[in-house]
């Protein structure tokens, strides 16, 4: 048994050795979550837990730190702030519920221009008042360095509409709205001002990278049918996050990479940087489309809803497979590209990716 108050000493093991998911993984072993109030603990979007009604509470956090998820000169702070909202209650959308209350940790040297501070909140109130949760707390501390923002978000959701990772079935079909790849094109837009990229295609893209929209309505209309089996956002790219939801449901998938919906935009940006849309749209992450599974006969009822009430394309990509040691994609060439277990997606700690 390890003694708790002996030195944690030199290990040969580093995090960047594991990754962000083998962190997580090996966090998630040292704090077993058995209180009976929790249904769901480490390892999905957001925790689960029952609360005295008779909706469960959601909980969850994201952060943004300066220098390695934005560089100050190339976003606004209000654009900051509106951003920080909605990774989180992207996280919130993809199990079918809807925010309430937030907590903001904030952590910024003390030569920050109050101002700064004021339309950083600004842009928070704003963007989270769009989906109905208010502010109601949180912390302030000093860095020596750069900004970083830790946001806390709670919310609900009814015990019949909740959707987890974990209920992929073989056979089942697996679909992504919208157009993912188009944040990845606004990272690169952003970073190489002298593409020559169509000034309205540059917009577009811009706003999908600096300020995206979480797909809260598609979520709670996804869940109120109870026709889709698993669902997951798009953070660290659609590959990586499909792989999150195969892993919670022990099953494998195939992606037909000619079937992505790739914008115009998104193609356009991609040769004029001479990069590969079809690997932005599967790994590119930051994009917030939600990604699910569900029977193929559902599946155009379910395109027909997204469209017809939230105005948001949905489309077929791939298939979950009964192997769960299956990951592969089918190119748009007919060849196969089998994936190996660490591979695809953004991990902080890895080398897959990133801003």
């Amino acid at each position: 048994m390890t003694d708790p108050d002996a030195p944690w000493g030199d290990s040969p093991l580093k995090v960047k050795d594991i990754g962000e998911f083998g962190l997580i993984e090996r966090i998630s072993r040292l704090l077993p979550c058995h209180a009976p109030e929790v249904v769901i603990g480490i390892g999905d979007d957001v925790a689960v837990l029952k609360s005295p009604s008779s909706d469960y509470l959601l909980a969850t956090c994201d952060c943004q730190v300066e220098s390695v998820h934005f560089t100050r000169d190339l976003i606004t702070p209000h654009q900051l702030g509106r951003r920080v909202v909605a990774v989180n209650v992207s996280d919130i959308a993809a199990m079918g519920g809807e925010p309430t209350w937030a907590l903001v940790s904030l952590v910024l040297p003390e030569e920050t221009d109050v101002g700064y501070v004021d339309s950083l909140y600004e842009g928070m109130r704003t963007q989270l008042a769009q989906f109905g949760g208010v502010v109601v707390g949180g912390n302030v501390s000093r860095s020596p360095d750069r900004l970083m923002i830790d946001f806390f978000l709670l919310g609900r959701v009814s015990p019949g509409r909740l959707l987890l990772r974990s209920g992929a079935l073989p056979g089942d079909v697996v679909m992504v709205t919208g157009h993912p790849g188009d944040s990845r094109a606004g990272l690169e837009c952003l970073r190489r001002q002298e593409l020559k990229v169509n000034p309205e295609h540059r917009e577009l893209l811009l706003s999908r990278h600096l300020t995206p929209q979480a797909r809260l309505a598609e979520g709670r209309l996804l869940a109120s049918t109870g026709s889709v089996h698993a669902m997951a956002d798009v953070s660290d790219g659609l590959v990586a996050d499909l792989r999150h939801i195969c892993r919670a449901s022990g099953t494998g998938f195939r992606i037909f990479a000619g079937h992505l919906p790739i914008s115009p935009a998104c193609r356009g940006a991609a040769e004029a940087a001479r990069g590969d849309a079809t690997e932005w749209a599967l790994s590119g992450g930051e994009d917030y489309e939600l990604v699910f599974t569900a029977l193929p006969e559902s599946a155009p009822g379910l395109q027909r809803l997204l469209q017809e009430e939230a105005g948001t394309p949905s489309t077929i990509v791939g298939e979950i497979l009964q192997d769960p040691a299956c990951s592969e994609i089918v190119m748009p060439d007919g060849s196969i590209r089998r994936l190996p277990a660490s591979s695809a997606g953004w991990d902080h700690f890895g080398k897959s990716g990133g801003p």
